[in-house]
Protein backbone atom coordinates (compact mmCIF):
# COMPACT_ATOMS: atom_id res chain seq x y z
CA UNK A 1 0.00 0.00 0.00
CA UNK A 2 2.97 2.24 0.99
CA UNK A 3 4.44 1.81 -2.61
CA UNK A 4 1.32 2.45 -4.33
CA UNK A 5 0.92 5.89 -2.42
CA UNK A 6 4.32 6.37 -3.60
CA UNK A 7 4.33 5.40 -7.24
CA UNK A 8 1.14 7.86 -7.53
CA UNK A 9 2.28 11.12 -5.43
CA UNK A 10 5.83 11.11 -6.95
CA UNK A 11 4.55 12.09 -10.61
CA UNK A 12 1.89 14.78 -9.04
CA UNK A 13 4.38 16.03 -7.30
CA UNK A 14 6.62 16.77 -10.15
CA UNK A 15 4.33 18.06 -11.70
CA UNK A 16 3.35 20.64 -9.76
CA UNK A 17 7.13 21.43 -8.86
CA UNK A 18 6.74 22.25 -12.67
CA UNK A 19 5.93 25.88 -14.40
CA UNK A 20 1.59 24.86 -15.75
CA UNK A 21 1.94 24.72 -19.60
CA UNK A 22 -1.25 26.91 -20.32
CA UNK A 23 -2.14 28.48 -16.46
CA UNK A 24 -4.39 31.35 -18.09
CA UNK A 25 -5.30 32.36 -14.53
CA UNK A 26 -7.50 35.30 -15.41
CA UNK A 27 -9.44 33.75 -18.08
CA UNK A 28 -12.71 32.27 -16.34
CA UNK A 29 -14.24 29.03 -17.64
CA UNK A 30 -18.07 29.05 -18.84
CA UNK A 31 -20.76 29.05 -16.55
CA UNK A 32 -21.89 26.09 -17.94
CA UNK A 33 -18.58 24.22 -16.63
CA UNK A 34 -20.48 24.53 -13.37
CA UNK A 35 -23.52 22.32 -14.15
CA UNK A 36 -21.61 18.67 -13.30
CA UNK A 37 -21.13 20.29 -9.88
CA UNK A 38 -24.77 21.41 -9.57
CA UNK A 39 -25.69 17.72 -10.61
CA UNK A 40 -23.25 15.85 -8.34
CA UNK A 41 -24.65 17.91 -5.67
CA UNK A 42 -28.38 17.16 -6.65
CA UNK A 43 -27.55 13.51 -7.36
CA UNK A 44 -25.85 13.33 -3.15
CA UNK A 45 -29.33 15.02 -1.93
CA UNK A 46 -31.98 13.40 -4.08
CA UNK A 47 -30.76 10.01 -5.01
CA UNK A 48 -30.61 8.09 -1.75
CA UNK A 49 -34.00 8.91 -0.96
CA UNK A 50 -35.46 8.29 -4.36
CA UNK A 51 -33.39 4.97 -5.17
CA UNK A 52 -31.29 4.23 -2.47
CA UNK A 53 -29.74 1.18 -4.04
CA UNK A 54 -29.42 2.40 -7.43
CA UNK A 55 -27.21 5.33 -5.82
CA UNK A 56 -25.32 2.69 -3.59
CA UNK A 57 -24.76 0.64 -6.75
CA UNK A 58 -23.73 3.44 -9.04
CA UNK A 59 -21.88 6.34 -7.19
CA UNK A 60 -18.58 5.45 -8.33
CA UNK A 61 -19.92 5.98 -12.22
CA UNK A 62 -21.84 9.01 -11.46
CA UNK A 63 -18.80 10.29 -10.03
CA UNK A 64 -16.60 9.22 -12.45
CA UNK A 65 -18.72 10.48 -15.16
CA UNK A 66 -19.28 13.72 -14.08
CA UNK A 67 -15.74 14.64 -12.91
CA UNK A 68 -14.26 13.68 -16.05
CA UNK A 69 -16.08 16.40 -17.66
CA UNK A 70 -14.31 18.94 -15.26
CA UNK A 71 -11.15 17.15 -16.27
CA UNK A 72 -11.64 16.49 -19.84
CA UNK A 73 -11.86 20.69 -19.88
CA UNK A 74 -9.12 21.26 -18.20
CA UNK A 75 -7.05 18.86 -19.82
CA UNK A 76 -7.92 18.75 -23.91
CA UNK A 77 -9.62 22.40 -23.67
CA UNK A 78 -7.39 24.58 -21.35
CA UNK A 79 -4.40 22.46 -21.29
CA UNK A 80 -4.07 22.95 -17.65
CA UNK A 81 -3.17 19.94 -16.17
CA UNK A 82 -1.01 21.50 -13.40
CA UNK A 83 -4.44 22.52 -11.90
CA UNK A 84 -6.01 18.78 -12.80
CA UNK A 85 -2.80 17.71 -10.95
CA UNK A 86 -3.09 20.77 -7.84
CA UNK A 87 -6.42 18.97 -6.93
CA UNK A 88 -5.60 15.49 -7.56
CA UNK A 89 -2.94 15.86 -4.76
CA UNK A 90 -5.83 18.01 -2.39
CA UNK A 91 -7.93 14.96 -3.17
CA UNK A 92 -5.16 12.25 -2.03
CA UNK A 93 -4.03 14.67 1.21
CA UNK A 94 -7.78 14.76 1.73
CA UNK A 95 -8.46 10.92 1.45
CA UNK A 96 -4.97 10.18 3.21
CA UNK A 97 -6.05 11.93 5.97
CA UNK A 98 -9.74 11.10 6.53
CA UNK A 99 -9.05 7.20 5.50
CA UNK A 100 -6.42 6.96 8.16
CA UNK A 101 -8.11 8.27 10.52
CA UNK A 102 -11.10 6.41 9.62
CA UNK A 103 -9.05 3.22 9.71
CA UNK A 104 -7.19 3.83 13.28
CA UNK A 105 -10.63 5.25 15.21
CA UNK A 106 -11.83 1.80 14.43
CA UNK A 107 -9.38 -0.43 16.00
CA UNK A 108 -10.06 1.71 19.48
CA UNK A 109 -12.77 0.44 21.19
CA UNK A 110 -14.78 2.53 23.75
CA UNK A 111 -16.94 0.31 25.45
CA UNK A 112 -20.37 1.74 26.62
CA UNK A 113 -22.74 -0.39 29.13
CA UNK A 114 -26.31 1.54 30.21
CA UNK A 115 -28.11 4.88 28.77
CA UNK A 116 -26.86 7.90 28.58
CA UNK A 117 -29.28 11.30 30.18
CA UNK A 118 -29.23 14.40 28.34
CA UNK A 119 -27.00 16.23 30.94
CA UNK A 120 -24.25 12.61 29.97
CA UNK A 121 -24.86 13.91 26.56
CA UNK A 122 -23.95 17.47 26.65
CA UNK A 123 -21.12 16.53 28.81
CA UNK A 124 -20.19 14.51 25.90
CA UNK A 125 -20.16 16.85 22.83
CA UNK A 126 -18.22 19.17 25.15
CA UNK A 127 -15.65 17.04 25.55
CA UNK A 128 -15.52 16.33 21.65
CA UNK A 129 -15.20 19.95 20.96
CA UNK A 130 -11.90 20.44 23.06
CA UNK A 131 -11.08 17.54 22.04
CA UNK A 132 -11.41 18.31 18.07
CA UNK A 133 -8.47 21.29 18.38
CA UNK A 134 -6.46 18.23 19.56
CA UNK A 135 -6.79 15.99 16.99
CA UNK A 136 -8.90 17.69 14.44
CA UNK A 137 -12.70 17.57 13.60
CA UNK A 138 -12.34 14.85 11.48
CA UNK A 139 -10.06 12.59 14.36
CA UNK A 140 -12.52 13.55 16.89
CA UNK A 141 -15.54 12.60 14.77
CA UNK A 142 -13.89 9.11 13.86
CA UNK A 143 -12.52 8.20 17.48
CA UNK A 144 -16.34 9.85 19.46
CA UNK A 145 -19.08 8.60 16.51
CA UNK A 146 -19.40 4.93 17.74
CA UNK A 147 -19.32 4.87 21.17
CA UNK A 148 -21.67 8.48 20.71
CA UNK A 149 -23.87 6.16 18.87
CA UNK A 150 -23.70 2.81 21.84
CA UNK A 151 -24.19 5.51 25.01
CA UNK A 152 -27.65 6.65 23.13
CA UNK A 153 -28.61 2.50 21.76
CA UNK A 154 -31.96 3.15 22.88
CA UNK A 155 -32.94 5.70 21.80
CA UNK A 156 -31.00 7.81 19.21
CA UNK A 157 -32.65 9.27 16.34
CA UNK A 158 -31.30 11.66 13.32
CA UNK A 159 -30.78 14.64 15.52
CA UNK A 160 -28.09 12.84 17.70
CA UNK A 161 -26.24 12.14 14.73
CA UNK A 162 -27.15 15.91 13.17
CA UNK A 163 -25.90 17.71 16.46
CA UNK A 164 -22.95 15.42 16.98
CA UNK A 165 -21.86 16.73 13.30
CA UNK A 166 -22.86 20.51 14.03
CA UNK A 167 -20.30 20.38 17.56
CA UNK A 168 -17.87 18.02 16.55
CA UNK A 169 -16.95 17.81 13.23
CA UNK A 170 -17.36 21.42 12.49
CA UNK A 171 -17.92 24.41 15.32
CA UNK A 172 -15.59 22.29 17.78
CA UNK A 173 -12.41 22.91 15.67
CA UNK A 174 -12.02 26.61 15.52
CA UNK A 175 -9.35 27.37 17.72
CA UNK A 176 -5.98 26.05 16.80
CA UNK A 177 -4.94 25.10 12.90
CA UNK A 178 -4.85 21.43 13.76
CA UNK A 179 -8.67 22.15 14.54
CA UNK A 180 -9.36 22.23 11.03
CA UNK A 181 -8.08 22.36 7.83
CA UNK A 182 -8.68 25.94 6.85
CA UNK A 183 -7.09 27.15 9.85
CA UNK A 184 -4.23 25.16 8.89
CA UNK A 185 -3.89 26.49 5.47
CA UNK A 186 -3.80 30.18 7.44
CA UNK A 187 -0.90 28.94 9.24
CA UNK A 188 0.86 27.70 6.37
CA UNK A 189 0.29 31.57 5.14
CA UNK A 190 2.09 33.27 8.23
CA UNK A 191 -0.97 33.19 10.04
CA UNK A 192 0.50 32.64 14.00
CA UNK A 193 -0.26 29.14 15.64
CA UNK A 194 -1.82 30.30 18.42
CA UNK A 195 -3.88 33.23 16.90
CA UNK A 196 -7.32 31.81 16.56
CA UNK A 197 -7.22 30.35 20.34
CA UNK A 198 -6.55 34.13 21.02
CA UNK A 199 -9.06 35.63 19.25
CA UNK A 200 -12.07 32.92 18.59
CA UNK A 201 -12.65 31.73 21.71
CA UNK A 202 -15.28 33.71 22.87
CA UNK A 203 -17.25 33.15 19.35
CA UNK A 204 -16.49 29.09 19.87
CA UNK A 205 -16.87 29.36 23.77
CA UNK A 206 -20.80 31.27 22.69
CA UNK A 207 -21.75 29.11 19.47
CA UNK A 208 -20.79 25.84 21.39
CA UNK A 209 -22.29 26.51 24.50
CA UNK A 210 -25.67 27.28 22.63
CA UNK A 211 -25.84 24.32 20.22
CA UNK A 212 -25.42 21.70 23.44
CA UNK A 213 -28.05 24.02 25.25
CA UNK A 214 -30.57 23.61 22.32
CA UNK A 215 -29.29 19.88 21.68
CA UNK A 216 -29.80 19.19 25.67
CA UNK A 217 -34.09 21.21 25.08
CA UNK A 218 -34.65 18.38 22.30
CA UNK A 219 -32.66 15.57 23.91
CA UNK A 220 -34.59 16.19 27.25
CA UNK A 221 -37.75 15.24 25.16
CA UNK A 222 -36.46 12.57 23.48
CA UNK A 223 -35.22 10.96 26.96
CA UNK A 224 -39.17 11.37 28.47
CA UNK A 225 -40.70 9.46 25.84
CA UNK A 226 -38.03 6.56 25.87
CA UNK A 227 -39.07 3.37 27.50
CA UNK A 228 -39.46 3.60 31.40
CA UNK A 229 -36.79 0.55 31.53
CA UNK A 230 -34.79 2.41 29.43
CA UNK A 231 -34.93 5.85 31.76
CA UNK A 232 -34.44 3.81 34.73
CA UNK A 233 -30.91 2.49 33.54
CA UNK A 234 -29.88 5.71 32.89
CA UNK A 235 -26.16 6.59 33.82
CA UNK A 236 -25.68 4.95 37.23
CA UNK A 237 -25.25 1.69 35.58
CA UNK A 238 -23.12 3.17 32.69
CA UNK A 239 -19.69 2.10 32.15
CA UNK A 240 -16.57 2.73 29.99
CA UNK A 241 -14.04 0.50 28.80
CA UNK A 242 -11.70 1.20 26.63
CA UNK A 243 -9.30 -0.59 24.74
CA UNK A 244 -6.58 -0.59 21.18
CA UNK A 245 -4.52 2.05 23.25
CA UNK A 246 -1.97 1.33 20.83
CA UNK A 247 -3.73 2.87 17.85
CA UNK A 248 -2.97 6.00 20.00
CA UNK A 249 0.05 5.56 18.40
CA UNK A 250 -0.77 5.56 14.96
CA UNK A 251 -3.07 8.34 15.48
CA UNK A 252 -0.22 10.56 16.87
CA UNK A 253 1.96 9.90 13.95
CA UNK A 254 -0.68 10.80 10.84
CA UNK A 255 -1.38 14.11 13.57
CA UNK A 256 2.75 14.60 13.16
CA UNK A 257 2.66 13.70 9.35
CA UNK A 258 0.12 16.51 8.82
CA UNK A 259 2.84 19.24 9.30
CA UNK A 260 4.67 17.02 6.22
CA UNK A 261 5.28 17.98 2.85
CA UNK A 262 3.80 15.60 0.32
CA UNK A 263 4.78 12.59 -0.71
CA UNK A 264 6.02 11.97 3.12
CA UNK A 265 2.86 13.54 4.88
CA UNK A 266 0.70 10.85 2.81
CA UNK A 267 2.92 7.84 2.94
CA UNK A 268 3.45 8.19 6.81
CA UNK A 269 -0.74 8.44 6.82
CA UNK A 270 -1.40 5.03 4.81
CA UNK A 271 1.20 3.15 6.66
CA UNK A 272 0.06 4.08 10.24
CA UNK A 273 -3.39 2.92 9.05
CA UNK A 274 -1.99 -0.02 7.69
CA UNK A 275 -0.33 -1.36 10.73
CA UNK A 276 -3.16 -0.55 12.90
CA UNK A 277 -5.17 -2.51 10.76
CA UNK A 278 -3.03 -5.07 10.80
CA UNK A 279 -2.38 -4.74 14.33
CA UNK A 280 -5.95 -4.25 15.70
CA UNK A 281 -7.57 -7.54 17.27
CA UNK A 282 -10.25 -8.60 14.79
CA UNK A 283 -12.53 -9.15 17.80
CA UNK A 284 -12.03 -4.89 18.75
CA UNK A 285 -13.04 -4.46 14.96
CA UNK A 286 -15.77 -6.95 15.57
CA UNK A 287 -16.92 -5.16 18.20
CA UNK A 288 -16.95 -2.10 16.12
CA UNK A 289 -18.74 -3.55 13.65
CA UNK A 290 -15.47 -2.26 11.40
CA UNK A 291 -16.07 -2.54 7.55
CA UNK A 292 -14.47 -0.49 4.91
CA UNK A 293 -17.65 0.32 3.06
CA UNK A 294 -18.05 4.06 4.73
CA UNK A 295 -14.49 5.12 3.53
CA UNK A 296 -15.63 3.85 -0.05
CA UNK A 297 -18.88 5.47 -0.21
CA UNK A 298 -17.18 9.17 0.99
CA UNK A 299 -13.75 8.18 -1.27
CA UNK A 300 -16.16 7.71 -4.57
CA UNK A 301 -18.42 10.72 -3.12
CA UNK A 302 -15.65 13.36 -2.86
CA UNK A 303 -13.53 12.56 -5.96
CA UNK A 304 -17.08 13.42 -8.02
CA UNK A 305 -17.01 16.91 -5.87
CA UNK A 306 -13.38 17.61 -6.14
CA UNK A 307 -13.26 16.98 -9.80
CA UNK A 308 -16.63 19.28 -10.52
CA UNK A 309 -15.94 22.21 -8.04
CA UNK A 310 -13.00 22.83 -9.93
CA UNK A 311 -14.26 25.44 -12.23
CA UNK A 312 -16.89 26.86 -9.93
CA UNK A 313 -13.21 27.41 -7.35
CA UNK A 314 -11.91 28.87 -10.66
CA UNK A 315 -14.45 31.66 -11.41
CA UNK A 316 -14.77 32.40 -7.58
CA UNK A 317 -11.47 33.13 -8.11
CA UNK A 318 -11.57 35.41 -10.90
CA UNK A 319 -14.03 37.28 -9.48
CA UNK A 320 -13.72 37.58 -6.16
CA UNK A 321 -12.80 40.67 -6.06
CA UNK A 322 -15.71 41.93 -7.98
CA UNK A 323 -18.14 41.08 -5.40
CA UNK A 324 -17.62 44.47 -3.55
CA UNK A 325 -17.06 42.17 -0.27
CA UNK A 326 -15.08 44.91 2.28
CA UNK A 327 -16.53 44.37 5.71
CA UNK A 328 -16.22 41.59 8.58
CA UNK A 329 -19.94 40.71 8.36
CA UNK A 330 -19.93 40.25 4.50
CA UNK A 331 -16.62 38.02 4.64
CA UNK A 332 -18.40 36.19 7.26
CA UNK A 333 -21.54 35.67 4.91
CA UNK A 334 -20.06 34.52 1.75
CA UNK A 335 -17.00 33.04 2.72
CA UNK A 336 -19.76 30.78 5.10
CA UNK A 337 -21.97 30.40 2.56
CA UNK A 338 -19.93 28.85 -0.05
CA UNK A 339 -18.12 26.95 2.61
CA UNK A 340 -21.36 25.57 3.11
CA UNK A 341 -21.18 23.59 -0.16
CA UNK A 342 -17.70 23.69 -1.72
CA UNK A 343 -14.29 22.52 0.03
CA UNK A 344 -13.77 25.15 2.98
CA UNK A 345 -9.96 25.43 2.90
CA UNK A 346 -10.08 26.68 -0.68
CA UNK A 347 -13.11 28.87 0.11
CA UNK A 348 -10.87 30.13 3.24
CA UNK A 349 -7.43 30.47 1.59
CA UNK A 350 -9.34 33.01 -1.46
CA UNK A 351 -11.69 35.00 0.62
CA UNK A 352 -8.20 35.55 2.90
CA UNK A 353 -5.80 36.60 -0.35
CA UNK A 354 -8.99 39.02 -1.51
CA UNK A 355 -9.33 41.06 1.87
CA UNK A 356 -5.42 40.92 2.18
CA UNK A 357 -4.58 42.25 -1.24
CA UNK A 358 -7.70 44.87 -0.72
CA UNK A 359 -5.64 46.68 1.73
CA UNK A 360 -2.27 49.16 1.81
CA UNK A 361 0.84 48.74 4.12
CA UNK A 362 0.75 51.89 6.21
CA UNK A 363 4.56 52.03 5.99
CA UNK A 364 5.02 52.42 2.04
CA UNK A 365 1.59 51.43 0.77
CA UNK A 366 2.62 48.43 -1.06
CA UNK A 367 -0.55 46.18 -1.57
CA UNK A 368 -0.13 43.53 1.44
CA UNK A 369 0.64 39.93 0.58
CA UNK A 370 -0.72 36.55 1.95
CA UNK A 371 2.53 34.36 3.13
CA UNK A 372 4.41 37.27 3.41
CA UNK A 373 5.24 37.20 7.64
CA UNK A 374 5.66 41.20 7.45
CA UNK A 375 2.49 41.58 5.61
CA UNK A 376 0.47 39.21 7.51
CA UNK A 377 0.94 40.69 10.84
CA UNK A 378 0.48 43.79 9.41
CA UNK A 379 -2.67 42.48 8.18
CA UNK A 380 -4.11 41.11 11.52
CA UNK A 381 -2.82 44.15 13.31
CA UNK A 382 -5.45 46.45 11.37
CA UNK A 383 -8.03 44.44 10.30
CA UNK A 384 -7.96 41.52 12.64
CA UNK A 385 -12.12 41.51 12.41
CA UNK A 386 -11.83 40.34 8.62
CA UNK A 387 -9.62 37.28 9.28
CA UNK A 388 -11.91 36.56 12.35
CA UNK A 389 -15.01 36.80 9.91
CA UNK A 390 -13.64 34.47 7.15
CA UNK A 391 -11.90 31.82 9.95
CA UNK A 392 -15.59 31.70 11.37
CA UNK A 393 -17.09 31.51 7.94
CA UNK A 394 -15.41 28.74 6.77
CA UNK A 395 -14.81 26.75 9.65
CA UNK A 396 -18.37 27.38 11.39
CA UNK A 397 -20.93 27.23 7.82
CA UNK A 398 -19.05 23.81 7.00
CA UNK A 399 -21.69 22.43 9.35
CA UNK A 400 -24.84 23.34 7.00
CA UNK A 401 -24.39 20.78 4.52
CA UNK A 402 -23.49 17.07 5.05
CA UNK A 403 -20.89 17.64 2.14
CA UNK A 404 -19.34 21.21 3.74
CA UNK A 405 -16.94 19.76 5.68
CA UNK A 406 -15.02 16.20 5.26
CA UNK A 407 -15.91 14.43 7.81
CA UNK A 408 -19.84 15.26 8.14
CA UNK A 409 -20.49 12.84 5.48
CA UNK A 410 -18.10 9.90 6.86
CA UNK A 411 -20.35 10.29 10.23
CA UNK A 412 -23.87 10.31 8.08
CA UNK A 413 -22.37 6.91 6.55
CA UNK A 414 -20.95 5.30 9.76
CA UNK A 415 -24.58 6.12 11.35
CA UNK A 416 -26.49 4.57 8.04
CA UNK A 417 -24.42 1.48 8.05
CA UNK A 418 -25.64 1.25 12.14
CA UNK A 419 -29.42 1.82 10.37
CA UNK A 420 -30.04 4.94 12.09
CA UNK A 421 -32.47 7.06 10.27
CA UNK A 422 -30.33 9.93 9.28
CA UNK A 423 -32.23 12.89 7.54
CA UNK A 424 -32.00 13.11 3.78
CA UNK A 425 -29.67 16.07 2.57
CA UNK A 426 -32.73 18.28 2.12
CA UNK A 427 -34.27 17.35 5.67
CA UNK A 428 -30.78 18.19 7.09
CA UNK A 429 -30.88 21.70 6.08
CA UNK A 430 -34.42 22.56 6.39
CA UNK A 431 -35.19 20.79 9.78
CA UNK A 432 -31.60 21.75 11.29
CA UNK A 433 -29.29 23.73 9.45
CA UNK A 434 -31.16 26.67 8.80
CA UNK A 435 -33.59 26.81 11.86
CA UNK A 436 -30.76 26.10 14.27
CA UNK A 437 -27.37 27.08 12.42
CA UNK A 438 -28.07 29.84 10.78
CA UNK A 439 -29.78 31.96 13.87
CA UNK A 440 -26.76 31.08 16.11
CA UNK A 441 -24.48 32.14 13.16
CA UNK A 442 -26.26 35.47 12.64
CA UNK A 443 -26.41 36.10 16.10
CA UNK A 444 -22.85 35.37 16.75
CA UNK A 445 -21.79 37.04 14.16
CA UNK A 446 -24.11 40.25 15.59
CA UNK A 447 -22.37 40.32 18.54
CA UNK A 448 -18.19 39.86 17.14
CA UNK A 449 -18.35 40.75 13.93
CA UNK A 450 -19.79 44.14 13.96
CA UNK A 451 -17.64 47.17 12.97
Amino acid sequence: MMRTQMSIGLPIFSLLMSAPPNWSEQVAPPLAMVIPFVVMLLAVAVMPFVNAHWWEKYLPHVSLALGAVSVAYYGLVRHDWSRIAHVGLEYMSFIALIGSLFVVAGGILIRVKGESTPAINCAYLAIGAILANLIGTTGASMLLIRPWIRSNKYRITGFHIVFFIFVVSNVAGSLTPIGDPPLFLGYLNKVPFFWTLEHLWKPWLLTTGLLIGVFYVIDSFNFRRAPKEVRAKETAQEEWELSGMRNLIFLAVILGAIFLATPVREILMVGAAAASYFWTPKRAHEANRFTFAPIREVGWLFLGIFATMIPALHILAIHAKSLGIDTPMEFYWITGTLSGVLDNAPTYLTFLTTSISLHLDPVDAHRLVLGNAADVAAYIGSFPLELMAISLGAVFFGACTYIGNGPNFMVKSIADHEKIRTPDFFAYIWKYSLPILIPIFALVGWIFLRQ
